[in-house]
């Protein structure tokens, strides 16, 4: 166990400290009971029974049995309250690691998403968070009760007879040296298997996600030849991790057996003068079973161990990754919005400067004022919405908004006065209100006014119950175009400065976009506009067009100036309607 490791342990058990040791202590009565139970029964038998005593003093058998019975209903009831207790805590931890996993992820920019599969962080947030989970439920708690009685078992045994015990511990070095090393290779095995089940869920993620895309291709089956490929890697990974899961007990169970032959076999030969009554041959053979009990479940807890440790640090590596957090809280608050937008000698890759995808960008948006970025695929348009949005940060230069560098305005403040519409818009799976609302303050009747700026209303009380009606997954019950309808009435429902829109009107027909367009023209008469279209009809009655090519402005200037100078832009136009037939 690395030292790592076991301080993320320590951490999250800190917030129940209390319930551990009180559990530990009441495992730790269980366990003086389970103790004092042999002792009892070779009283009875030696003293009592052997003897055809039932009575010395005021002690008889009937109250030893009593005490007996006494002892084990007091260990069940004892036993219940510490398993409640201590499940109860490992659902708490679960409870407090899948938020604070889940808030990171919401937390970090666009970066850590680019890098990180949506399949891991399932794996992290669910199946990771689980095994710590067992950890706490059957391990934290009794850890200490087990080693505590490894050692008072043993000091009773070597109390009542030092040589028999002796004996009896011949078996110990055995169970170090084959523990050491195979929860050693155990451990080896578990970061191997968990890397394979990772690459196997983001697989499954994937191809779930893409299923439409693998059955308009049909390769059906070569995805099924991967996923096979897939889960052979895990199976015969988690084969090798079974077999010394199972050779572990196993071998425990022989070195138990071996001990308690070694008692019978030296008291009935009399060896070393050893000579021993039946009760106390019988109990000395119980504490013998319950030294081993405790050794036993912590070696078989070895594999719960080795999963949770390899979980905590596959967490920890996400936790740990603090760089890709973006701020919240800092920053200044934009009070009133005017909507002046400047980029000065923006330089930006998105790999540290290898491949720049913006080579010394300037231009200015006036307030109110409508642009359009026109440029090939690739040419840096989508990067430099990106950009306003600070979804990812610049090598060099500046971005201002109303004179202001964005870096030093809060991000939520920036962000909620950004209306962002994308050619593919992500629909949840709730009503169509709570899509277009998304947790604003809004009543129904600006969620209506929005359906109806958006001329989405004709398509939305198509449903019988309207606004109320549910999605599918992803949205996957409307068409594109509707999904889009759903995403321009929820940028008006939220009313912001300025306007980003990125291949919009792609998946509407021509007759809704019209509407649309109208709806656009009224609603930011005032307020700055930004278009991103490879269909060029639709940006000629834009205030300025910013023509890019390979990370660079080529032209800049309307479309009546643009054409008549017959440079890239005039090209970009022709080569448009000629396509057009």
């Amino acid at each position: 166990m690395k030292s790592k490791s076991m301080a993320r342990v320590l951490e999250l058990a800190k917030p129940h400290k209390k319930t551990i040791i009180i559990t530990s202590i009441l495992s730790l009565l269980i366990g003086i009971g389970e103790i004092v139970k042999p002792y009892i029964l070779e009283v009875a038998i030696d003293e009592y029974i052997s003897k055809g005593v039932f009575q010395k003093g005021a002690i008889t058998v009937s109250m030893l049995g009593a005490i007996y019975i006494g002892i084990v209903l007091l260990g069940n009831i004892i036993d219940f309250i510490t398993t409640t207790t201590v499940n109860l805590m490992g659902e708490e931890v679960i409870y407090s690691l899948r938020n604070k996993l889940f808030k990171f992820s919401q937390n970090t920019n666009v970066t850590f998403h680019d890098k990180t599969s949506a399949g891991k962080l399932f794996v992290r947030i669910t199946n990771d968070v689980e095994d710590i989970s067992s950890l706490f439920k059957d391990i934290v708690a009794t850890i200490i009760k087990d080693i505590i009685l490894i050692f008072a078992i043993a000091g009773i045994m070597l109390y009542f007879n030092w040589k028999l015990g002796l004996l009896a511990f011949v078996v110990v070095p055995f169970i170090v040296l084959f523990s050491w090393t195979l929860t050693g290779i155990l451990h080896k095995q578990y970061d191997v298997s968990k890397a394979i089940r990772t690459n196997l869920n983001t697989f499954l993620a994937e191809s779930i996600y893409g299923a439409k895309i693998i059955k308009v291709f049909n390769i059906q089956k070569e995805k099924q030849a991967e996923c096979e490929d897939y889960t052979e890697d895990y199976f015969k990974a988690r084969v090798k991790t079974g077999v010394i899961e199972g050779l572990l007990p196993a071998l425990m169970t022989v070195l138990e057996k071996i001990g308690i032959a070694i008692i019978v076999v030296v008291c009935t030969n009399h060896i070393f003068g050893i000579s021993l009554e039946v009760g106390f041959i019988y109990a000395f053979i119980t504490y013998m079973s319950q030294l081993f009990e405790p050794i036993t479940r912590i070696i078989e807890n070895i594999e719960t161990v080795q999963e949770a440790f390899v979980s905590i640090d596959k967490i920890y590596d996400i936790l740990d990754q603090k760089e890709f957090l973006e701020d919240f809280e800092t920053g200044i608050t934009l009070k009133e919005v005017k909507g002046k937008i400047e980029f000065k000698n923006v330089w930006f890759s998105y790999d540290n400067g290898e491949n720049w995808i913006l080579k010394d960008v300037s231009f200015t948006i006036n307030p109110g004022e409508s642009i359009a970025l026109v440029g090939k695929t690739g040419s840096g348009k989508t990067t430099i919405t990106n950009l306003i949005n600070r979804f990812y940060e610049i090598q060099k230069g500046e971005i201002l908004l109303d004179d202001i560098n964005i870096k030093d305005i809060n991000l939520r403040s920036l962000r909620s006065n950004i209306g962002i519409i994308l050619q593919d818009p992500f629909i949840f799976a709730k009503s169509i209100k709570d899509n277009i609302k998304l947790y604003k303050n809004l009543d129904d009747m600006d969620v209506e006014e929005a359906i109806e700026l958006a001329s989405a209303d004709e398509f939305v009380n198509s449903f019988p119950d309207g606004m109320e009606h549910i999605s599918n997954e992803r949205g996957n019950s409307y068409s594109e175009g509707q999904k889009q309808l759903i995403a321009f009435a929820r940028v008006f429902a939220n009313n912001p400065n300025i306007f980003v829109l990125d291949e919009a009107t792609a998946n509407i027909d021509t007759y809704t976009e019209s509407l649309i367009q109208k709806s656009i023209d009224r609603l930011s008469a005032n307020k700055t506009s930004i278009f991103i279209a490879h269909r060029l009809s639709t940006i000629v009655n834009v205030d300025k067009i910013i023509v890019l090519d390979n990370g660079s402005i080529v032209e800049e200037g309307n479309h009546e100036t643009l054409l008549q100078t017959d440079g890239y832009y005039s090209k970009l136009y022709n080569a448009y309607y000629e396509s057009l037939g």
